[in-house]
């Protein structure tokens, strides 16, 4: 199986995120919001072969733009200062996030079906698994 392009996917549910943005250091404030999120993600390629990564929030929207397996900069949801790289294996994504202070890594695993994309999020030993449905 491969990546799946030009589809949106809503999250569903998800288990033990509280926890993982603890391990991450994100204030109270910003974890209550975003537990009444419901972010939606899309992966499409451009014609010039970079891959870009959309999450929309009722909050915040990003975007990144990337090739795999090169380091680029990033700004996450809680607008941290990371540097990332994203390697591909099979059907799927596989992104490390280093934080630029303090130096704190988190590895975020998107698996893309048919069906569903399954996120699994660890940092500290803190593993969140969310699971995202595509949108009708």
């Amino acid at each position: 199986m491969s990546l799946i392009f030009n589809k949106k996917f809503k999250l569903e549910s998800s288990d033990n995120f509280d926890e993982y943005c603890k391990a991450l250091g994100v204030i109270s404030v910003m974890r209550s919001m975003a537990k009444v999120m419901s972010p939606v993600v899309e992966l499409t390629k451009k014609q010039d072969g970079k891959y870009v990564l959309t999450c929309n929030t009722m909050i915040r929207n990003t975007l990144i733009e990337f090739n795999l397996g090169e380091e680029f900069d990033e700004e996450t949801l809680d607008a941290h200062k990371v540097r990332s790289i994203i390697t591909q294996e099979g059907n799927k994504l596989v992104h490390i996030q280093k934080r630029c202070g303090d130096r704190k890594e988190t590895t975020i695993i998107r698996e893309f079906e048919p069906d569903q994309m399954k996120m699994t999020l660890t940092a500290d030993q803190v593993t969140c698994t969310r699971i995202f449905k595509p949108v009708k």
